[in-house]
């Protein structure tokens, strides 16, 4: 038996998710802003109880590795790494913008008529986001984009394109008028999509060093000072 505990705290939403190999068996969230650090651990250990298990029983620990907030995805990551340091058990970590189109893309009919792009907000005009076909396949690198009404023109011109996440109506008020631009709403990071490809990394035995892992923030974390008062 393969159980393997599944962190999404790259937005807002602190999520976590349960699972025996391929099969979901749990989930729980909390939507409440600022709140992961003080919830997560008590989250984690509320649903492996309620689930009939117990932390040592965990074979690995994922979490979503950003993009998405610099905070929320430093706490997962410290969170995932503790516990897989004290169990002694393997890290897994999952692209945030690949999960997101792993929770659109099975409720998509012919999915292979679409391109899947997910867009998580990064201020002003700016968004993280990759490209996907509707088998998942990668064929636009996650990254940060400030958008403008040129910035998926030549895929739109052939190719009908479905955006989502928390940056898409950036580009909806650039964009939304494109007859190939399809826009969804209330697409938010999830724990469960997290666990659905962790479960295809604990397979492939694609795991994290986890004295020495970090998250994918895209771009350089800037850390600054308060000054000193005279």
């Amino acid at each position: 038996m393969t159980l393997i505990l599944s962190l999404e705290t790259s937005s807002t939403v602190c999520s976590i998710a349960l699972a025996q190999n391929e099969k979901l068996i749990g989930t729980s969230e909390l939507r409440l802003e600022k709140s992961h650090s003080s919830h997560i651990t008590v989250l984690i250990q509320q649903l492996i109880q309620n689930c009939g298990f117990h932390l040592k029983e965990l074979s690995a620990v994922a979490v979503s590795g950003g993009p998405g907030s610099y905070t929320g995805l430093r706490i997962g990551t410290s969170t995932a790494k503790g516990l897989c340091y004290a169990l002694n058990i393997p890290l897994i970590a999952v692209s945030t913008l690949k999960a997101l189109a792993q929770q659109v893309i099975p409720h998509t009919a012919n999915p292979e008529a679409y391109l899947f792009c997910p867009m998580i907000d990064a201020r002003r005009m700016e968004v993280y986001t990759g490209l996907f076909t509707g088998s998942l396949e990668e064929i636009r690198n996650d990254q940060a984009m400030v958008l403008d009404e040129a910035s998926f023109a030549e895929e739109l011109e052939t190719q009908k394109i479905i955006f989502f996440g928390s940056g898409a109506a950036k580009w909806q008020t650039l964009n939304g008028e494109n007859a190939n631009a399809i826009f969804l709403k209330t697409v938010i990071p999830s724990a469960e999509a997290v666990s659905q490809l962790a479960w295809q990394h604990f397979q492939a035995q694609q795991f994290e060093n986890v004295a020495y892992y970090e998250p994918f923030y895209v771009k350089e974390v800037h850390v600054t000072t308060a000054k000193a008062k005279n």
